[in-house]
C-alpha cells in the first residue's frame, strides 16, 4: 500500500460530441455528453479522478463547486481519511452555504458525487487494485464505516447493514464467479428516440447477433400510437429470442403514463423506466399498483438517499437505477444498494457512458450485498476517451483489473 497526500484538486470541464443523433430521448435532445471531473493531485505521483455526468452547457458551474467544495481535503492523506469516510461525506454534503443550494440535490451535490467519487478512486489506486476488489475485499465495519446514515435510520439502521452484509458473506465466495463469467450488459443503443424504425430494426438484429439478450427502447413521443407502433414492431423483431425495456425519460404524466402502459404491456416490456416526474413517489406508487406485472424503474435522477428511501418504503419502485454520479458517489450508492437489498428490490444501475464506475459496483452489489446478478446498461459512445474503457464480449462485461476506478481519461 502506498500513501498518498492530497497537495491539490483540480476541476476539469470535459465535453464530447455525439455522432449520428445518438443520445437523444424525449427530454434531451442535444447530442453532447459530459463530465464534471475532480482530480485528486497527490506528493505520491498519482492521481484520484472522479466523474459526474452532464449533457454539457453547466458543467462548468458543476466544476466551480467542485474546485469550492473540495478545498477541505487539501493536505489529508487519503488511507487516513477513508477509514472514515461517512464523517467525511457528512461534512462535504452539509457545509451550509452549499447545503442551502441543495440541499443534497442538483449542482452541489453532483460536485459532491465527483469529488467523492475522486476519493474512492485514489484510494483504490494506492492500494493497486481495482474499485471492486478493494470494496469487496472490506471487512462489513469497514464498509459502514464508509456510509451516512442520517435521515434513513428509520428504514435502515448501522445494525440492520452490519447484519446484511454479514448475511452476505455466506456463499461470498461462490458469487466470486461473475468475476470469471462476466456481468450482462443490456444494449440501450438499439433505439435512440430520434432513430428510424429502420434503424431500430437494424439495430436490434445487430444487437442479437452480438448476443444480447435485452435491448431498450425510447418512448416518450408526442403521439402515443408512435410508441406503441415501434414498440410492437422492436418485439416482432426480436420475437422470443430476447427481452426489451422502454424508457419515457419523464415525459408523460401519471394520467398519460396509465394510458401508454396499457398499451405497451401488449408487448410485455421488460420494464418501464422513468415514466413521469422522478419526485412524484406517489405517482409511481399509482402505477406499480395499477399495473403489477409492469416493473417500474427508476433512479437516474433520484438525487439522493432520502428519496430513495420514500420510493422503497412507499413500494413505488420495481428496479433501482441509482446512478453513482447522481447521487452523492459511492458512499451513498452503497448506502442506497443496502436500503434496497433489505426491501428486495434488485439494483441495475442507470450506467450509459457512467458504466465505467457502475462496472465495480454491480459486482460489489452481487458479490459483497448478494444483490441478484441482473444486468447494467451499456452505451459505449465515449469509450474511446478512457484509458481503460469498459469492454463487452458477448454481451458480458469483462471485469475490469486496472486499479482505481477506471475513469481516467486519455489526455
Amino acid at each position: 500500500m502506498r500513501t498518498a497526500k492530497i497537495i491539490g484538486v483540480v476541476a476539469e470541464d470535459r465535453r464530447f460530441d455525439l455522432e449520428d443523433g445518438a443520445g437523444q430521448d424525449a427530454i434531451n435532445r442535444n447530442s453532447q455528453y459530459s463530465y464534471g471531473v475532480c482530480r485528486l493531485k497527490t506528493d505520491a505521483e498519482i492521481d484520484g479522478v472522479g466523474i459526474t455526468f452532464a449533457l454539457g452547457t453547466g458543467t462548468n458551474l458543476i466544476c466551480a463547486a467542485i474546485q469550492e467544495m473540495s478545498a477541505g481535503l487539501i493536505g489529508r492523506e487519503i488511507n487516513e481519511l477513508m477509514q472514515e469516510f461517512g464523517k467525511v461525506f457528512t461534512a462535504l454534503s452539509d457545509n451550509f452555504p452549499y447545503r442551502w443550494m441543495g440541499p443534497h440535490k442538483g449542482i452541489v451535490h453532483l460536485a459532491v458525487a465527483s469529488i467523492t467519487n475522486a476519493c474512492f478512486d485514489l484510494w483504490a489506486k494506492t492500494k493497486g487494485v481495482p474499485l471492486w476488489k478493494l470494496l469487496i475485499d472490506l471487512k462489513p465495519e469497514e464498509i459502514v464505516s464508509l456510509l451516512d446514515f442520517r435521515y434513513v435510520e428509520d428504514l435502515l439502521t448501522k445494525n440492520e447493514a452490519l447484519g446484511i452484509l454479514r448475511a452476505a458473506e455466506e456463499g461470498k465466495a461462490g458469487r466470486m464467479k461473475v468475476l470469471e463469467t462476466g456481468y450482462d450488459a443490456y444494449d440501450t443503443s438499439v433505439g435512440w428516440f430520434n432513430y428510424s424504425d429502420e434503424k431500430v430494426a437494424d439495430n436490434a438484429r445487430r444487437s442479437l447477433d452480438q448476443g444480447f439478450r435485452y435491448v431498450k427502447l425510447k418512448v416518450g413521443s408526442p403521439d402515443p400510437a408512435v410508441d406503441i407502433r415501434r414498440a410492437a414492431l422492436l418485439r416482432d423483431v426480436i420475437g422470443g429470442r430476447a427481452e426489451f425495456m422502454v424508457d419515457c425519460n419523464q415525459q408523460w404524466t401519471l394520467h398519460q403514463a396509465l394510458d401508454i402502459i396499457r398499451e405497451l404491456n401488449r408487448g410485455k416490456p421488460f420494464f418501464v423506466e422513468e415514466p413521469t416526474d422522478p419526485d412524484d413517489v406517489l405517482a409511481h406508487q399509482t402505477l406499480v399498483r395499477v399495473f403489477p406485472e409492469t416493473r417500474i424503474a427508476l433512479g437516474e435522477h433520484v438525487p439522493n438517499k432520502v428519496v430513495f428511501k420514500n420510493y422503497l418504503q412507499a413500494g413505488a419502485v420495481g428496479i433501482n437505477q441509482v446512478d453513482a454520479t447522481r447521487v452523492g458517489g459511492i458512499s451513498e450508492f452503497i448506502l442506497i444498494s443496502l436500503m434496497s437489498k433489505k426491501c428486495r428490490v434488485p439494483v441495475a444501475p442507470h450506467a450509459g457512458d457512467m458504466g465505467q464506475i457502475h462496472q465495480h459496483m454491480v459486482l460489489f452489489n452481487h458479490i459483497s450485498l448478494n444483490h441478484p446478478h441482473l444486468f447494467m446498461e451499456y452505451i459505449p459512445h465515449l469509450r474511446k476517451y478512457f484509458r481503460f474503457p469498459i469492454m463487452v464480449e458477448n454481451a458480458k462485461f469483462i471485469t475490469p483489473q486496472n486499479p482505481g476506478s477506471s475513469c481516467d481519461f486519455i489526455d
